[in-house]
């Protein structure tokens, strides 16, 4: 009994070590292929090749964990060279598939460099530089001359790929333009992957394209951006393939040629965080395409998620009362006159005062990135621009530029906030310039009369500006050469970089120095009528709504200004591993008196409760500190118009006596810049209604 037994375990052993054997011989071949080169015949009905496999990108989330772009699985048809070729009618199939292509209306991408009608001609208008080039390996490949007319290139194709007499034009094209494609994966040093036809397809036109049984074309899976929010667009950005200078760049980081990167938003300031690491599969094919081994030489890693300071739950508001003020404006106006109507586009950033956060950031008209890809083209002829960020472009800021006026007039003109200046409507210091209170006509002779610092923000009374501003100018620069309201104005952060990650406009602050730059060659001199200009918020002052809000966010903090940011914190794919976080950095710092801050204060509330955002804001429960402006200015906006309504710009914190958070909103041809309160109040409605304070939420399995 025992010897049968051990007989018995003696065989099981030369058993397993017999098929040990066999598998490492079947390995050490794979291997000494791959060894060799990446696409190589493994025997001579089989054959191996490699995929770059690209990681998922990293979510990106708001400050509370809501995940607001994740990924989904895709699937993508992809021919196999070595299969499709060994069928005995490779150009036929591949007609039938790029016909029922068309039909279900699946787009495919070829990178061949001739026009699709006749006269032909070459189109090398968006490769890149490395596509010229394999064109280039090409035309040599086939021993054709490098300055061969299109017209003659087709024609050799034509009869090289041996294409059918009795094929339609459209066919011959289509067919010639993805055997290029083919071609060049087969080109010695190229080093391209097999070729994507499609990718995302849906379940039902990928069972009709494989219900062909179409020897070569193979199922490859894959991921893509799925959003789980309308909201913020401008802010997210979307990915898509790299043009030639972006593939210049990253592939020295590794990145594969056909890899996705962000184009705008967060998708493109954190890219080198989201990416991820690709990973390598080796696949080994028979001939009629059967997978007879699949491994990865290296496994894909994920992308990190990005954590923004977003608070979706405040972004929401923000976006849905930008819309509804602009759409009303455009029905109604506001005002007596109406004006407004032609209102064609805004922006509303709301940013935390003590940290520098931006918490919603909204610009409209907006768009959906879930459909962005079909849209292009509407979105692109669209009259109101809807891609274009509003948030982020520089504009007149108006009287909300007022309060650099007041601080500059205390602090270095020496003006008691309390003198009296009398508004006499027409400002006639000056011969030559004339200007007058907004609220002044001829007729009726209306006018603030005597008033002091504080009505006169809170009444935003240009001629007390006019007075203090030419005063301080005058005294300021006599003892300092300096310009008062330019040392003030880039202390807060006015025509300065905001710290932001994406790309923003830095604006520019009225001074001498701009005017000469921006009128080279004309008449450069900076004159007591440009003074008047700028301390009203005109002249050459340009600043984004982003900026705005780091400016009323400096005025809440008493001067000190923090640099703005979309980053709250990136984590590990995993959540498991903490790499980078935000800490609030001071940008710039302004000292400002005790006497100034007052004056500040007591004008920015009565703004609320009884001057020009009274109608709107002087029963609201929570007090404000706001500031309206509107700015006289007739120059073009995003969509290019130079005629209409002015523009209407809006400033405030909130809680007045402890802030809390800082917003800025702007209105392209908004008319009255007390109207965009009704921007705010849901805001601030959502932000103090306690369901929205923004406490980040901790993800359970995040280990640090």
């Amino acid at each position: 009994m025992q010897r049968t037994s051990r007989f018995r375990m003696i065989v099981f052993i030369l058993v397993i070590l017999a098929m040990i054997l066999t598998f490492s011989l079947r390995l050490y071949k794979i291997q000494g292929v791959v060894e060799e080169k990446d696409l190589v015949a493994a025997d001579a009905d089989s054959m191996t090749y490699r995929t770059t496999v690209e990681a998922a990108r990293g979510n990106i989330l708001d400050r509370n964990g809501n995940v607001l772009v994740s990924n989904r699985a895709s699937y993508n048809l992809v021919i196999i060279n070595f299969v499709l070729f060994n069928t005995s009618q490779p150009n036929e199939n591949l007609r039938k598939v790029l016909t029922l292509c068309d039909e279900l209306g699946i787009a495919y991408e070829s990178h061949f460099p001739v026009t699709d009608t006749r006269p032909y001609a070459y189109d090398t208008q968006g490769l890149s530089a490395a596509w010229q080039s394999y064109f280039r390996r090409f035309l040599s490949s086939h021993s054709f001359d490098l300055d061969i007319s299109a017209p003659t290139l087709m024609k050799e194709l034509r009869s090289d790929y041996r294409l059918p007499a009795d094929w339609s034009q459209e066919d011959v094209y289509k067919v010639i333009s993805i055997r290029y494609e083919l071609e060049l994966r087969s080109i010695e040093g190229i080093g391209l992957e097999n070729y994507t036809l499609a990718s995302d397809l849906d379940a039902e036109s990928l069972a009709a394209v494989m219900e062909l049984a179409v020897p070569g074309i193979v199922v490859e899976s894959g991921t893509v951006r799925q959003y789980n929010t309308t909201y913020a667009a401008h802010l997210l950005g979307h990915i898509a393939q790299m043009d030639g200078a972006e593939y210049e760049y990253y592939k020295e980081k590794g990145y594969a040629m056909n890899a996705l990167v962000g184009k705008d938003g967060i998708e493109k300031a954190f890219e080198e965080y989201l990416h991820g690491s690709s990973g390598v599969k080796m696949t080994t094919i028979s001939s009629n395409g059967e997978i007879l081994s699949r491994y990865y030489t290296k496994e894909p890693v994920p992308g990190n998620n990005v954590e923004t300071t977003i608070d979706i739950s405040l972004q929401g508001p923000a976006e849905r009362a930008l819309e509804e003020v602009i759409l009303n404006l455009r029905e109604k106006g506001v005002g007596k006159s109406g004006e407004g109507k032609d209102a064609a586009g805004g922006a509303v950033v709301v940013q935390a005062c003590k940290t520098g956060e931006i918490l919603a950031c909204a610009s409209y008209p907006t768009y959906n990135l879930a459909t962005f890809s079909q849209d292009i083209e509407e979105l692109t002829k669209d009259e109101y621009a809807p891609m274009f960020n509003r948030a982020l472009a520089a504009y007149p800021p108006g009287s909300i530029y007022k309060m650099v006026t007041a601080i500059a007039d205390v602090d270095m003109g020496g003006l008691d906030p309390n003198y009296i200046i009398e508004d006499k409507g027409l400002y006639t210091y000056y011969d030559s310039f004339q200007p007058k209170c907004h609220i002044w006509s001829r007729s009726t002779g209306l006018t603030h009369g005597k008033i002091n610092l504080m009505q006169a923000i809170a009444y935003s009374c240009n001629y007390y500006f006019y007075e203090s501003g030419r005063l301080t100018y005058n005294r300021y620069m006599a003892d300092t050469g300096l310009n008062p309201f330019d040392v003030v104005a880039k202390a807060l952060g006015l025509g300065e970089p905001t710290g932001i990650e994406i790309a923003e406009e830095t604006g520019t602050r009225a001074n001498a120095e701009e005017k000469a730059r921006q009128y080279e060659g004309d008449d450069k001199g900076w004159y007591g009528a440009d003074v008047l200009q700028a301390v009203i918020g005109q002249s050459l002052n340009r600043f984004t709504p982003v900026q705005l809000a780091c400016y009323m966010s400096a005025i809440a903090n008493k001067g000190t200004r923090y640099e703005a940011t979309f980053l709250s914190r990136i984590v590990s794919w995993d959540y498991q591993h903490l790499i980078a976080r935000h800490t609030p950095t001071v940008a710039s710092q302004l000292e400002i008196s005790e006497t100034a801050l007052h004056a500040l204060d007591q004008g920015l509330r009565m703004t609320a409760t009884i001057g020009t955002a009274a109608q709107y804001l002087a029963n609201y429960p929570i007090p404000v500190a706001c500031k309206t402006g509107t700015a006289q200015w007739q120059g073009a906006t995003a969509t290019g118009d130079v005629s209409g309504s002015d523009n209407a710009s809006f400033v405030l914190y909130a809680p007045a006596d402890d802030p809390e958070i800082a917003i800025a909103v702007y209105v392209e041809k908004g008319a009255q810049g007390g109207n965009l309160a009704n921007v705010c109040i849901p805001i601030l409605d959502a932000y103090f209604s306690g369901s929205t304070r923004f406490e980040t939420v901790t993800t359970e399995n995040i280990a640090y």
